[in-house]
């Protein structure tokens, strides 16, 4: 267990601004999701087709996905399908939202269950775009792989904290072992996950919850299972580079 705990002062660390792509082919929409995003502190990048938007999520990370559902090139599902499935891709793992100006019966929860975090209906207002850019929580925004003050708001104290990093730390030098197995078998790989993610939240393992959770969801559409299980792999052994350094 790394020593950095003993005698560590936790300050406030100011959280960079969300990084956020938005796709549309209306420019009238494109222009309005781009500004009102900004106002409200994003940093925005905006593409009028799906092709562009798909090639810059592939080679840039953001927080977070604006994707119209209607676009040339390509539409907001099949975008996070790609990226999903894409074990390089950087925005690989980003939270998405879809766009629409009309939603056809289902067709909401269908994206849903395609691992999208929201539907937008356009014409939206200030108020649904503020609600959106509230689903990427400022840990998303900070790529260490252990928090300590996450932890500690979560466990109480730095004893506490340790304890449970053991635990972990022993949780997954298990499922190391033991994945290659697993991955044969979503259903016991699944509930793994469903363990895993307390253990996660208890002990700060940003990364690796993240990836818990997306691998969770692929395991759930039986779409990009295996770059997702990928990205758990290098998530997991670098939480156990960081408990032991």
């Amino acid at each position: 267990m790394s020593s950095r705990l003993a005698n560590t002062a936790f300050e406030p660390v100011s959280m960079p601004r969300p990084r956020v792509l938005v796709a549309d082919d209306d420019p009238g929409s494109c222009r309005f999701l781009r500004d009102g995003l900004s106002s409200m502190g994003a940093e925005v990048e905006a593409c009028l087709d799906g092709s562009a938007a798909l090639q810059r999520a592939t080679s840039e990370s953001f927080d977070l996905l604006l994707l119209d559902c209607r676009m040339p090139g390509a539409g907001a599902l099949q975008i996070l399908q790609t990226l999903r499935a894409d074990v390089q891709a950087c925005s690989a793992d980003s939270m998405a939202v879809a766009t629409s100006a009309e939603l056809a019966a289902g067709m909401r929860q269908s994206l849903l269950d395609a691992g999208f975090s929201e539907v937008l209906l356009k014409p939206c207002g200030l108020t649904e775009l503020r609600t959106v850019l509230a689903l990427v929580p400022t840990e998303h925004r900070n790529a260490s792989v252990l928090d300590d003050q996450a932890a500690l708001n979560t466990t109480g104290d730095v004893g506490t904290m340790r304890a449970l990093r053991l635990l972990l730390r022993e949780e997954l030098a298990l499922l190391q072992r033991e994945l290659d197995t697993l991955s044969r078998d979503p259903h016991a790989l699944s509930e793994r996950l469903h363990r895993l993610r307390s253990s996660c939240g208890f002990c700060g393992a940003r990364a690796l919850s993240r990836q818990t959770v997306l691998l969770q969801q692929q395991l759930q559409q039986a779409v990009g299972g295996s770059a997702a299980l990928t990205r758990f792999r290098r998530a997991l052994l670098a939480t156990l580079q960081a408990l032991d350094a």
